[in-house]
């Protein structure tokens, strides 16, 4: 199941922005390279659902739009590669990106979804053993 198709990324960047990224064989630019595209997708979708995975068991059914648009912005900025600059907008919409995830991932934020949470370690109880007590108040009576 994919967050984020190409269609999302033309709706969301524009074309022209997705032909310069991604046309890689004609001068000028003039296509979208489907290839280069389809692989930055799939390495969003992987970051995204190691994320996801520590919460929600996978797939997430049906997709929230914040899925889409995180995906989107991960994968513009893989696309972008070495060249997004350190303060440029795709560089800034990533590190939010992510900063989002971490936050899913640790709780802090929940995703309305019928995707059931993953399985949580352990039994929820604590058990605790000791030994017997050497002083208590039928001991200590006499003193």
């Amino acid at each position: 199941m994919s967050y984020c198709t190409k269609q999302d990324l033309i709706d969301r960047f524009g074309e022209r922005e997705l032909i310069q990224l991604t046309d890689r064989t004609n001068v000028p630019a003039s296509t979208i390279d489907d290839t280069v595209v389809d692989g930055h997708l799939a390495d969003a979708h992987g970051v995204v659902n190691g994320y996801l995975a520590k919460v929600y068991k996978l797939p997430i059914a049906p997709i929230p739009s914040v899925l889409t648009k995180i995906t989107a912005d991960v994968a513009r900025y893989f696309l972008h590669g070495e060249t997004a600059e350190k303060d440029s907008p795709v560089r800034m919409a990533y590190s939010d990106a992510i900063a989002w995830l971490k936050d899913v991932a640790t709780g802090k934020v929940g995703l309305e979804a019928e995707g059931v949470p993953a399985a949580q370690s352990g039994g929820g109880q604590i058990a605790v053993e000791a030994p017997e007590r050497v002083f208590s108040r039928n001991k200590l009576a006499g003193y």
